[in-house]
Protein backbone atom coordinates (compact mmCIF):
# COMPACT_ATOMS: atom_id res chain seq x y z
CA UNK A 1 0.00 0.00 0.00
CA UNK A 2 1.64 3.41 -1.07
CA UNK A 3 1.03 6.57 1.39
CA UNK A 4 -2.02 8.56 0.50
CA UNK A 5 -1.33 11.79 -1.52
CA UNK A 6 0.40 14.58 0.33
CA UNK A 7 -2.45 17.18 1.44
CA UNK A 8 -5.18 17.32 3.97
CA UNK A 9 -7.10 14.84 5.02
CA UNK A 10 -10.89 14.87 6.58
CA UNK A 11 -12.40 11.56 7.63
CA UNK A 12 -15.78 12.16 9.58
CA UNK A 13 -15.42 9.00 10.94
CA UNK A 14 -12.59 10.21 13.09
CA UNK A 15 -9.52 11.46 11.13
CA UNK A 16 -8.31 14.73 10.41
CA UNK A 17 -4.98 15.75 8.43
CA UNK A 18 -3.60 19.16 8.53
CA UNK A 19 -0.56 20.00 6.75
CA UNK A 20 1.24 23.39 7.67
CA UNK A 21 -1.10 23.56 11.08
CA UNK A 22 1.89 25.20 12.65
CA UNK A 23 3.06 28.57 11.72
CA UNK A 24 7.13 28.64 11.04
CA UNK A 25 7.53 31.57 14.31
CA UNK A 26 5.28 28.88 16.31
CA UNK A 27 8.01 26.36 15.08
CA UNK A 28 10.80 28.11 16.04
CA UNK A 29 9.45 29.30 19.27
CA UNK A 30 8.73 25.89 19.45
CA UNK A 31 12.21 24.81 19.30
CA UNK A 32 13.74 27.27 21.50
CA UNK A 33 11.69 25.89 24.33
CA UNK A 34 12.95 22.34 23.47
CA UNK A 35 16.34 23.32 24.03
CA UNK A 36 15.81 24.48 27.40
CA UNK A 37 14.63 21.06 28.41
CA UNK A 38 16.42 17.96 28.78
CA UNK A 39 14.55 14.78 27.67
CA UNK A 40 15.00 11.42 29.14
CA UNK A 41 16.30 8.16 28.54
CA UNK A 42 13.89 6.26 30.75
CA UNK A 43 14.22 2.31 31.11
CA UNK A 44 11.70 0.44 30.47
CA UNK A 45 10.87 -0.84 34.08
CA UNK A 46 12.03 0.11 37.56
CA UNK A 47 15.34 -0.13 38.92
CA UNK A 48 14.11 -0.76 42.13
CA UNK A 49 11.75 -3.54 42.25
CA UNK A 50 11.77 -7.06 40.81
CA UNK A 51 11.24 -7.46 37.09
CA UNK A 52 8.34 -8.65 35.57
CA UNK A 53 8.23 -12.72 34.78
CA UNK A 54 10.03 -13.09 31.24
CA UNK A 55 11.27 -9.62 30.86
CA UNK A 56 14.73 -7.76 30.77
CA UNK A 57 15.15 -4.60 31.68
CA UNK A 58 15.74 -2.26 28.65
CA UNK A 59 15.93 1.41 27.64
CA UNK A 60 13.26 3.52 25.31
CA UNK A 61 13.97 3.59 21.85
CA UNK A 62 14.50 7.49 21.97
CA UNK A 63 14.55 10.28 24.71
CA UNK A 64 11.34 11.67 26.13
CA UNK A 65 9.97 14.73 28.09
CA UNK A 66 6.29 15.43 28.99
CA UNK A 67 4.42 18.23 29.64
CA UNK A 68 1.01 18.53 31.83
CA UNK A 69 1.82 14.98 33.70
CA UNK A 70 4.82 12.52 33.06
CA UNK A 71 3.78 9.10 32.16
CA UNK A 72 6.96 7.33 33.50
CA UNK A 73 7.31 4.08 31.52
CA UNK A 74 8.47 2.23 34.65
CA UNK A 75 4.82 3.14 36.42
CA UNK A 76 3.18 1.52 33.39
CA UNK A 77 1.40 4.28 31.40
CA UNK A 78 -2.05 5.12 31.59
CA UNK A 79 -4.67 2.07 31.25
CA UNK A 80 -7.71 2.36 32.08
CA UNK A 81 -10.01 1.03 33.60
CA UNK A 82 -7.75 -0.84 36.05
CA UNK A 83 -4.64 1.06 34.44
CA UNK A 84 -5.08 4.47 36.33
CA UNK A 85 -3.75 4.23 39.34
CA UNK A 86 -0.12 6.13 40.40
CA UNK A 87 0.41 6.21 36.34
CA UNK A 88 0.22 9.75 36.02
CA UNK A 89 2.72 12.06 37.99
CA UNK A 90 2.08 15.72 37.70
CA UNK A 91 4.91 18.28 35.13
CA UNK A 92 5.05 20.97 33.51
CA UNK A 93 2.63 23.25 32.33
CA UNK A 94 2.69 23.77 28.23
CA UNK A 95 4.99 26.39 26.97
CA UNK A 96 3.02 29.26 25.05
CA UNK A 97 3.47 27.77 21.41
CA UNK A 98 2.21 24.76 22.64
CA UNK A 99 -0.58 26.13 24.41
CA UNK A 100 -1.54 27.99 21.02
CA UNK A 101 -1.53 24.29 19.20
CA UNK A 102 -4.00 22.89 22.12
CA UNK A 103 -6.36 26.24 21.45
CA UNK A 104 -6.53 25.81 18.22
CA UNK A 105 -6.46 21.49 18.01
CA UNK A 106 -9.54 21.45 20.55
CA UNK A 107 -11.55 23.78 18.64
CA UNK A 108 -10.91 21.80 15.06
CA UNK A 109 -11.71 19.02 17.11
CA UNK A 110 -14.93 20.16 18.13
CA UNK A 111 -15.49 21.49 14.47
CA UNK A 112 -14.76 17.90 12.66
CA UNK A 113 -15.58 15.29 15.15
CA UNK A 114 -18.81 13.87 15.80
CA UNK A 115 -19.79 14.88 19.62
CA UNK A 116 -20.13 11.29 20.44
CA UNK A 117 -16.29 11.14 19.75
CA UNK A 118 -15.52 13.88 22.24
CA UNK A 119 -16.25 12.90 25.82
CA UNK A 120 -17.29 15.07 28.62
CA UNK A 121 -14.57 17.06 30.03
CA UNK A 122 -12.43 16.66 27.50
CA UNK A 123 -9.67 18.69 26.60
CA UNK A 124 -5.69 18.12 25.42
CA UNK A 125 -3.75 18.20 29.39
CA UNK A 126 -0.20 15.59 27.97
CA UNK A 127 1.99 15.83 25.95
CA UNK A 128 4.67 13.31 25.04
CA UNK A 129 7.28 15.17 23.32
CA UNK A 130 9.24 12.35 21.49
CA UNK A 131 12.77 12.91 19.74
CA UNK A 132 13.03 10.92 16.59
CA UNK A 133 16.57 10.16 15.37
CA UNK A 134 19.89 8.07 15.74
CA UNK A 135 21.26 6.81 18.98
CA UNK A 136 25.16 7.35 18.08
CA UNK A 137 27.25 4.39 19.57
CA UNK A 138 31.00 4.13 20.24
CA UNK A 139 32.83 5.76 17.96
CA UNK A 140 29.83 7.99 16.59
CA UNK A 141 28.38 4.95 14.44
CA UNK A 142 24.34 6.29 13.95
CA UNK A 143 21.98 3.29 15.25
CA UNK A 144 18.41 4.35 13.96
CA UNK A 145 15.69 4.89 16.56
CA UNK A 146 13.20 6.42 14.11
CA UNK A 147 10.59 4.52 14.82
CA UNK A 148 7.52 3.26 17.04
CA UNK A 149 5.80 -0.15 17.44
CA UNK A 150 2.27 -0.79 17.09
CA UNK A 151 0.22 0.78 19.77
CA UNK A 152 -3.51 2.23 20.73
CA UNK A 153 -4.08 5.27 23.28
CA UNK A 154 -5.74 4.54 26.00
CA UNK A 155 -6.18 8.15 26.93
CA UNK A 156 -10.15 9.26 25.96
CA UNK A 157 -11.01 10.97 23.51
CA UNK A 158 -9.43 12.22 20.24
CA UNK A 159 -5.77 12.51 20.11
CA UNK A 160 -3.29 15.62 18.64
CA UNK A 161 0.34 15.05 16.77
CA UNK A 162 1.80 17.46 15.74
CA UNK A 163 5.06 17.19 13.77
CA UNK A 164 8.25 19.00 13.18
CA UNK A 165 11.20 18.11 11.32
CA UNK A 166 11.79 15.17 8.91
CA UNK A 167 8.52 13.61 7.43
CA UNK A 168 7.69 10.39 9.23
CA UNK A 169 5.59 7.60 7.75
CA UNK A 170 2.29 6.99 10.47
CA UNK A 171 0.28 3.64 9.66
CA UNK A 172 -2.55 2.42 10.94
CA UNK A 173 -3.01 -1.17 11.31
CA UNK A 174 -5.48 -3.95 12.37
CA UNK A 175 -4.39 -5.92 15.70
CA UNK A 176 -3.06 -8.96 13.03
CA UNK A 177 -0.74 -6.36 12.06
CA UNK A 178 -2.57 -5.32 8.33
CA UNK A 179 -2.34 -2.23 7.23
CA UNK A 180 -5.35 0.36 6.56
CA UNK A 181 -3.96 3.17 5.44
CA UNK A 182 -0.64 4.89 5.64
CA UNK A 183 0.19 8.30 5.45
CA UNK A 184 3.36 11.03 5.66
CA UNK A 185 3.43 13.28 8.52
CA UNK A 186 5.26 16.54 7.30
CA UNK A 187 7.06 19.06 8.75
CA UNK A 188 4.42 21.51 10.88
CA UNK A 189 1.80 19.07 10.51
CA UNK A 190 -1.50 17.97 12.73
CA UNK A 191 -3.04 14.47 12.38
CA UNK A 192 -6.13 14.20 14.66
CA UNK A 193 -7.51 10.75 15.29
CA UNK A 194 -10.65 9.68 17.55
CA UNK A 195 -13.68 7.40 17.71
CA UNK A 196 -14.33 3.46 16.96
CA UNK A 197 -13.00 3.08 13.82
CA UNK A 198 -9.65 5.40 13.95
CA UNK A 199 -8.49 5.31 17.55
CA UNK A 200 -10.36 2.46 19.59
CA UNK A 201 -10.15 -0.63 16.98
CA UNK A 202 -6.87 0.51 15.09
CA UNK A 203 -3.48 0.42 16.01
CA UNK A 204 -0.93 3.27 14.62
CA UNK A 205 2.86 3.15 14.73
CA UNK A 206 5.53 4.98 13.16
CA UNK A 207 7.39 2.83 10.47
CA UNK A 208 10.20 5.18 9.43
CA UNK A 209 11.44 8.81 9.31
CA UNK A 210 13.30 9.92 6.36
CA UNK A 211 16.40 11.01 6.46
CA UNK A 212 16.39 14.39 5.18
CA UNK A 213 13.71 17.14 6.06
CA UNK A 214 13.63 20.33 7.43
CA UNK A 215 16.03 20.71 10.19
CA UNK A 216 15.34 20.09 14.10
CA UNK A 217 18.86 21.59 15.84
CA UNK A 218 17.83 20.10 19.15
CA UNK A 219 21.13 19.68 20.77
CA UNK A 220 21.30 15.96 23.34
CA UNK A 221 24.37 14.21 23.63
CA UNK A 222 25.08 10.95 21.74
CA UNK A 223 21.49 11.37 19.69
CA UNK A 224 20.68 13.35 16.15
CA UNK A 225 17.51 14.15 16.27
CA UNK A 226 15.48 14.17 13.18
CA UNK A 227 11.96 14.81 13.89
CA UNK A 228 10.00 15.68 16.79
CA UNK A 229 6.75 14.82 17.88
CA UNK A 230 4.18 16.67 20.00
CA UNK A 231 1.54 14.15 20.94
CA UNK A 232 -1.55 15.53 23.00
CA UNK A 233 -3.66 13.79 24.66
CA UNK A 234 -6.61 14.04 27.81
CA UNK A 235 -6.22 12.71 31.34
CA UNK A 236 -8.84 12.95 33.60
CA UNK A 237 -7.51 15.37 36.44
CA UNK A 238 -8.58 12.65 39.71
CA UNK A 239 -5.80 10.14 37.77
CA UNK A 240 -3.18 12.84 37.83
CA UNK A 241 -1.28 12.69 40.69
CA UNK A 242 1.55 15.24 42.55
CA UNK A 243 4.54 13.62 43.35
CA UNK A 244 4.25 14.02 46.70
CA UNK A 245 1.31 12.13 46.57
CA UNK A 246 2.33 9.08 45.31
CA UNK A 247 2.68 5.56 47.58
CA UNK A 248 6.14 4.49 48.59
CA UNK A 249 6.87 2.50 45.51
CA UNK A 250 6.43 4.48 42.98
CA UNK A 251 7.94 7.28 44.66
CA UNK A 252 10.70 5.22 44.60
CA UNK A 253 10.52 4.04 41.23
CA UNK A 254 10.63 7.71 40.09
CA UNK A 255 12.98 9.11 42.41
CA UNK A 256 15.72 9.36 40.61
CA UNK A 257 14.63 10.33 37.14
CA UNK A 258 12.71 13.29 39.06
CA UNK A 259 16.48 14.07 40.91
CA UNK A 260 17.42 14.27 37.29
CA UNK A 261 14.84 16.41 36.15
CA UNK A 262 15.19 19.13 38.85
CA UNK A 263 18.35 19.59 37.90
CA UNK A 264 17.46 21.86 34.83
CA UNK A 265 13.92 22.33 36.07
CA UNK A 266 12.27 24.61 38.82
CA UNK A 267 9.30 22.60 38.39
CA UNK A 268 10.67 19.78 39.55
CA UNK A 269 13.03 20.96 42.04
CA UNK A 270 10.09 22.52 43.46
CA UNK A 271 8.37 18.76 43.12
CA UNK A 272 10.95 17.31 44.52
CA UNK A 273 11.76 19.56 47.71
CA UNK A 274 7.71 19.41 48.83
CA UNK A 275 8.13 15.61 48.11
CA UNK A 276 10.97 14.75 49.70
CA UNK A 277 10.74 12.68 53.38
CA UNK A 278 14.45 12.37 54.81
CA UNK A 279 13.17 9.73 57.21
CA UNK A 280 11.87 7.57 54.23
CA UNK A 281 15.79 7.13 52.56
CA UNK A 282 13.77 8.42 49.29
CA UNK A 283 17.49 9.74 48.55
CA UNK A 284 18.87 6.44 48.26
CA UNK A 285 17.20 5.06 45.04
CA UNK A 286 18.55 6.19 41.73
CA UNK A 287 18.25 4.97 37.64
CA UNK A 288 21.74 5.47 37.05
Amino acid sequence: MRPGPPGPVDDPRGLRLVPGFVAPAERQAALDWLRGVHPLWEQRFSTVRPLPPREEQRPLLRPVYWLGNWQFACLGYYHPPRGTAERCVAAEPFPAPLQAWVARAEALVRRSFPPAHVPAGWRLNTCLVNLYGDRLLPGGRPEDRARVGAHRDFEPGPVASVSLGARALIQFTTPRGEVVRQQWLEDRSLQLFAGPTWKDRLFHRVQRVDRKGPPVDVPLAGFHTRRVNFTFRCVPEADVLPLRDLGPQARADVWGYVQELARTSTFWAEALAAAADPASGQGQHEHR
